[in-house]
């Protein structure tokens, strides 16, 4: 296919602007909302690097004068030795537990990435008998409450059925699909000119060749969204990772947070928020890296279709 530049542009649309009033109240709503929403994780990070005689004694900070003079940075390897070992390779079970979330999360992000990409195009670019149909059918899967199939899933992962209980294939293969991801990748597609691809098959250019250069391109802030929405959805899923597996080795680091709560880290809350903190921190640095292209992605999602 030539070498050709390509631009797509959006509409403009016009806002009226702010009055200053309405700006400042604005800007204090929104300063509120967002302490509200910082205070946890303060909370938790402070308590993290706490000893127990303040987590006991309700003191916020624990620095001085309010609290200790150091930082009690033992707490996190010490939680991480309550937690135990792997008894097959010697590996603590917090970093097995780890390693097990890390590769089913990067499992589901690339299933899902490829067939919500190879969906939306043929819902956005192929005509087929039955499209629309078919598209308000995958729809409808989103009003279907999780619970209502979760016992149904749960039977078919046992022996009788496919024997995939406690097993990666029963943590992966039921979520490589994602009917919000083709919706929302769909509505990007519907947003390229149809004019790109009668000039891509001009060039020589398929199906795949279009999407791949072309299509994939484009709709990068979308393609991105989702794989950041299956990525906090996958590091926190609790309830199906309990279900599925029964040793803790095979289990995700959720289950392993929440079996910690049980035993050793139920007294001690401040190696219990060490643990919170090793968890959540890998979501906070990915969106620390991706959130540009999450809001793009969500801001410009449904302005054709």
């Amino acid at each position: 296919m030539a070498n050709t530049t390509i631009s797509v542009t959006r509409p403009a649309t016009s806002a009226q602007p702010l009055r200053p009033g309405t700006r400042w109240l604005l800007y204090t709503v929104l300063i509120i909302i967002s302490i509200g929403a910082l205070v946890p994780f303060a909370w938790m990070l402070l308590t993290s690097l706490k000893d127990l005689g303040d987590v006991i004694n309700l003191k916020f900070w624990p620095w001085p004068p309010f609290g200790n003079s150091t930082p009690q940075w033992s707490n996190y390897p010490e939680a991480i030795g309550l937690i135990g070992t792997d008894p097959d390779t010697g590996m603590p079970m917090f970093f097995r537990q780890l390693l097990n979330t890390g590769f089913v999360t990067a499992c589901i992000i690339v299933g899902v990435t490829l067939t919500s990409v190879m969906a939306a195009y043929a819902f956005a670019q192929l005509n087929f008998p039955g499209k629309s149909a078919l598209f308000i059918l995958v729809l409808a899967t989103l009003m279907i409450p999780d619970d209502l199939t979760l016992i149904p899933r749960t039977v078919m992962m046992y022996k009788n059925y496919l024997n995939w209980y406690n097993s990666y294939l029963a943590l992966t293969v039921p979520f490589l699909g994602s009917a919000f991801g083709i919706f929302l990748i769909r509505q990007f597609f519907l947003q390229i000119p149809r004019d790109l691809f009668d000039a891509a098959r001009i060039d020589g250019a398929g199906h795949v060749r279009y999407m791949i250069q072309i299509m994939i391109p484009l709709t990068r802030p979308a393609i991105l969204t989702v794989a950041l929405f299956n990525f906090i959805w996958t590091w926190n899923e609790f309830k199906w990772a309990q279900l599925v597996t029964r040793d803790n080795n095979m289990r995700m680091i959720s289950v392993g947070l929440q079996s910690f709560l049980k035993g050793e880290g139920g007294a001690s809350t401040h190696l219990a928020m060490a643990v919170a903190a090793m968890v959540v921190a890998p979501i906070l640095v990915v969106y620390f890296f991706t959130q540009k292209y999450f809001t793009e992605g969500i801001t410009t999602t449904g302005l054709k279709g």
